[in-house]
């Protein structure tokens, strides 16, 4: 349940996070819908850790470093979800501009999809397999 709770969420963040920018400004439901989903996958790695490990393959910095940008970008996720929510309400958070905030969390997840690409492929460890839908792993 959790695993299919947080692959989920993922892909749906993924898709709404394109949308919410695509435009330059989001309609008030799909802000509450990203946010709401972007906050519930915190919620979930808040209260169930994280789903991921940097598996045996990974040596070196890479290894040691991966928890920590995992967190790093759950707290990005959050700050932007909760920034576009206040937004949306109009009680904006002082801090960087919502656009910002989400623009720098999709660059992260850009970077982020490059690693697990790369994880994939060179040290074919299944990195894909672990944040795809069990239907699709018989394509990668």
């Amino acid at each position: 349940m959790r695993r299919r709770a947080t692959v989920t969420l993922h892909w749906l963040n993924a898709a709404l996070l394109l949308f919410v920018l695509g435009d330059g400004g989001a309609t008030a439901w799909l802000s509450v819908l990203y946010a709401g989903s972007a906050l519930s996958m915190c919620a979930l790695a808040l209260g169930f850790g994280l789903m991921n490990g940097p598996g045996p393959k990974l040596e070196g910095a890479f290894r040691f470093a991966h928890p920590w940008l995992h967190r790093g970008l759950y707290v990005v996720l959050a700050w932007g979800a909760a920034a576009l929510l206040a937004e949306t309400v109009a009680r904006p958070l002082p801090g960087p501009v919502v656009r910002t905030l989400l623009l720098a969390l999709l660059a992260a997840a850009l970077l982020h999809a490059v690693f697990h690409l790369w994880r994939h492929t060179a040290l074919g460890d299944g990195a894909l397999k672990r944040i795809t839908p069990k239907s699709l792993h018989n394509i990668l």
